[in-house]
């Protein structure tokens, strides 16, 4: 039997959630489930991410709420689009056994109509993001006159990314009788307010101590010069050949920059962050879950409320201002029992930084060494050998090519063979890795990167080693930096690593190459069409690429500096962000077939900063 059931949940909700793998409940599930099922407290619950919230508040939702009444009886609100749809579907799998549950997701970034046609049709669970919640209620296309049941779920969260004026002005709408869940990782004095405010007498369940990371999570901490931070990490990637990883920067162009570096040195990375569109988000994150990306880079308002299974580490390239987003972070690994690794990339200067986070935690980091580059290569020989041992053979489907296979292998020893099947990869890292240095001891001033085959996120060349040239393809196009640096490099055969700054305009864009793959860049798009259009090659500064560019028709005015950013009507940013393309080889390649349409749904709002 299934121990749901001895909490007090009924057997189509836990026939439900067995179907989904759910076994046994978690600490939090355990003793939360039996309280909020009595419906006669408000509740407030102290327990770190990844250890089962959304069914603690789930499941003794749909024990409680009258499904034969479609009006609004829980009100859940949560920080982020990507949480909100997380608890949506989650709480759709759990009563897919019951009849008639309409649970509704509110968020910026997507059609508010279809949001407000969805609750015109009846909704008895509405899932929301302050923002657009406080649009559709000023709207007045919601009543929230018969809630029961208001949930603040990631509390601390909310309250860091100033939705406090917004939380106040939701539950000023709901009635004085409703019953108050608060579920938090943290409790800092903003959290503890808010409790006071619109509680009475909660039930307070705290797993663990406050404000502590999960116990599963080791710490560890890097000390290296600025300059070096970049070499440092991609070091430390390597180092980790099977890594699954979130690496945290401090602003949206930080996450740009180092996974565009990251695409160029032929690493499967992408950005997230908050200017990117609910479409653009939705894509990222599908390929992250597929895994078909290695290392998601990320702010710390785009990361919240993600939920990955198996995420193995989690880099802090730049640390957070506070304790709690640090507490945050480490929480994205670790995750329903499992271990993880959190990293931090320091300066000297940081090292109090690490102090206070250590009492903040209660725990102590591990100073670590970054490896050496024969430590690195020994590591993914290694990995290369386990990989090759533990490969399943499909017998049926080989069988076939076995006789040619043994023909072209005969002449070569088994040791032989070994050796040779191991170097097809291990060469690239002893080759890349060959004179490495060590970035643990002091490096004398003004060193390069490339100097000893590491790359800074922008390239530390000279500018006079590099052209700027101008093509007339932009974001317009559907190019962002990613995807314009996979074609230049299909286009033209030059690897990605030598390409410089791409700097994406709307009709047109510039890119920088060395001034020795001028020829073969121009020569590479000679004649080029994209879709049905010439594509035009210029040095910049040579034609019309300083002032208008009217190639692709239209004729926008360049402006120089800044980024576009929206606004949905919610307060949440959308738009305009970068995504980078697949690991494949030098190239960069794996990038978006170019032959498909512009999308035809353009930014109804534009504002440059």
């Amino acid at each position: 039997m299934n121990p749901f059931i001895n909490l007090g949940i009924r057997h189509d909700i836990v026939n439900a959630i067995s179907e989904l793998g759910f076994e046994n409940p978690t600490p939090i599930q355990e003793q939360s489930i039996p309280v909020l099922l009595t419906g006669s407290n408000d509740f407030v619950g102290l327990a770190q991410t990844g250890t089962g919230k959304t069914a603690a508040f789930g499941l003794p939702l749909l024990e409680l709420l009258d499904f034969e009444e479609n009006h609004p009886q829980a009100l859940i609100l949560c920080p982020t689009r990507e949480l909100c749809l997380q608890i949506t579907n989650d709480i759709k799998n759990y009563s897919k056994k019951m009849g008639n549950v309409n649970v509704v997701a509110v968020y910026g970034g997507a059609s508010i109509s279809d949001q407000l046609r969805q609750i015109k049709r009846g909704v008895q669970i509405v899932v929301a993001t302050p923002g657009r919640m406080l649009d559709i209620i000023n709207r007045k296309a919601i009543d929230f006159s018969q809630v029961k049941f208001v949930v603040l779920d990631e509390a601390d969260e909310m309250l860091n990314m100033g939705f406090q004026e917004d939380i106040d002005s939701i539950l000023s709408t709901t009635p004085d009788t409703k019953k108050t869940w608060l579920f938090s990782a943290t409790m800092p004095t903003e959290v503890r307010r808010i409790a006071k405010k619109y509680m009475n007498e909660p039930f307070e369940l705290t797993m663990g101590t406050k404000n502590t990371g999960n116990a599963n999570i080791e710490h560890e901490y890097y000390i290296v010069r600025a300059r070096d931070k970049y070499a440092a990490f991609k070091r430390i990637v390597d180092f980790n050949p099977d890594i699954f990883g979130i690496v945290f920067c401090r602003t949206k162009i930080e996450t740009q920059d180092i996974a565009e570096a990251l695409l160029k040195d032929g690493y499967n990375a992408d950005s997230l962050h908050g200017d990117l569109s609910q479409q653009q988000r939705d894509k990222v994150m599908k390929r992250y879950r597929d895994r078909s990306l290695q290392l998601l880079i990320a702010t710390d308002v785009a990361a919240r409320g993600i939920d990955v299974n198996d995420v193995t580490h989690v880099i802090n390239y730049s640390l957070p201002d506070e304790v709690e987003n640090y507490t945050h972070r480490s929480g994205r690994t670790a995750r329903a029992g499992k271990t993880g690794v959190s990293i931090s990339i320091i300066n000297a200067k940081e090292l109090g930084k690490i102090r206070q986070i250590e009492r903040g935690l209660g725990k102590k980091f591990v100073k670590a060494e970054i490896p050496t580059g024969f430590d690195v290569c020994e590591k993914q020989l290694f990995s290369i050998v386990h990989k090759i041992h533990d490969v399943q053979v499909n017998e049926q489907q080989i069988e076939q090519y076995l006789p040619r296979i043994m023909e072209e292998f005969k002449d070569l020893t088994k040791e032989d063979f070994i050796k040779r099947f191991a170097s097809i990869e291990f060469n690239r890292f002893l080759d890349y890795y060959k004179n490495a240095p060590d970035l643990n001891a002091p490096l004398e001033e003004g060193r390069r990167f490339e100097r000893d085959g590491e790359r800074a996120p922008r390239g530390e060349a000279g500018k006079s080693e590099y052209t700027r040239l101008f093509i007339n393809l932009g974001s317009v196009d559907e190019f962002n930096r990613g995807d314009l640096l996979g074609y230049i490099c299909n286009q033209s055969k030059i690897s990605g690593r030598t390409v410089g700054k791409i700097d994406v305009k709307g009709v047109y864009s510039f890119f920088e190459v060395p001034n020795a793959d001028v020829e073969k860049v121009t020569a590479g798009f000679n004649g080029a069409e994209f879709k049905g259009r010439p594509v035009r090659i210029e040095i910049s500064g040579e034609g019309s690429s300083e002032r208008r560019e009217g190639g692709g028709g239209g004729g926008y005015q360049r402006r120089e500096g800044g980024y576009n950013r929206e606004r949905s009507g919610g307060g949440e940013r959308r738009e305009g962000g970068y995504k980078g393309g697949d690991r494949n080889g030098s190239a960069g390649g794996g990038f978006r077939d170019f032959s498909g349409k512009r999308k035809e749904d353009r930014p109804e709002r534009r504002r440059r900063f």
